[in-house]
């Protein structure tokens, strides 16, 4: 397999408690892995671990093989870009020049933006459908609005693996489809690695390759959405009976329902 990203028996904690425990996992390039589990299991955290936020116990990280946490963070950054779940932004910023600052790892030192920067930061708001805002101050924009232009940010990098962290959370239901849309667009055309954190079990179902299923911070189950996605599975992890999953007469992909107690 061709390895973008490796994380090697990694461990990780904010206190003395370990969050993720031996966790092993590769990712392939151009391949588009949804990450599940019950809350606390570690979704978030191995997010951080994958983007240089938080440094490993124990355990390795390797981007083309290199070790993450030795080379230089605008390197990374020109491969890795995040969509955090905490959009909050303490200073009054425009869209425009939020978008703009995904250009800064390509800049040189004391190098101005060039036409090519706002060329490509023009075509993420596009892409995102927030061009209309670029005058915006971010802080007047609706929670929905704003993740988008952090992701139309996040695109701007360029990056070759984008990190998101729940990104449909504040979306509604026709703008989380458009995003959904866009990144397997951007996976399949530009070969675009995406790892996802999600709540929607079914949305990760239709649009992701693989699925990584955690729990108390181990791996519970890896493979394509057929494997992760039983009845059984989702039971036992999740802690909850009333769980039906059946095939989607469309898609054929997994469909879980979750059912009312008194039936």
């Amino acid at each position: 397999m061709n390895s973008l990203l490796e994380l090697k028996n990694v461990s990780a904690s904010y206190d003395k408690s370990n969050v993720l425990t031996d966790v092993s996992l590769s990712l392939a390039k151009a391949d588009f892995l949804g990450i599940i589990g019950p809350n606390g299991s570690g979704k978030s955290t191995i997010l951080k671990v994958a983007s240089r936020a938080l440094k490993p116990r124990k355990g390795g990280v390797f981007l083309n093989k290199k070790e993450l946490f030795a080379i230089r963070a605008k390197e990374a950054a020109r491969c890795i870009a995040v969509v955090p779940q905490d959009m909050s932004i303490n200073f009054s910023f425009t869209a425009w020049e939020i978008v703009l600052m995904g250009r800064i790892p390509h800049l040189g030192r004391l190098e101005n933006y060039k036409k090519k920067d706002f060329e490509i930061a023009e075509h993420s708001l596009s892409l995102t459908d927030t061009l209309h805002l670029k005058n915006r101050d971010v802080n007047t924009l609706s929670a929905g609005e704003r993740q988008r232009v952090i992701i139309a940010k996040a695109l701007a990098q360029e990056p070759t693996l984008l990190l998101l962290d729940e990104p449909t959370s504040h979306l509604d239901i026709g703008h989380q489809i458009d995003l959904l849309e866009l990144m397997k667009r951007l996976n399949i055309e530009n070969d675009l690695t995406i790892a996802i954190v999600f709540h929607d079990l079914n949305l990760a179902s239709e649009y992701c390759k693989n699925i990584l299923l955690l729990n108390n911070g181990l791996i519970a189950k890896y493979g394509s959405p057929r494997e992760v996605l039983t009845q059984h599975n989702i039971q036992s992890i999740y802690g909850h009976e009333q769980i039906l999953v059946k095939e989607n007469p469309i898609t054929h992909n997994p469909f879980v329902f979750s059912l009312p107690k008194n039936m």
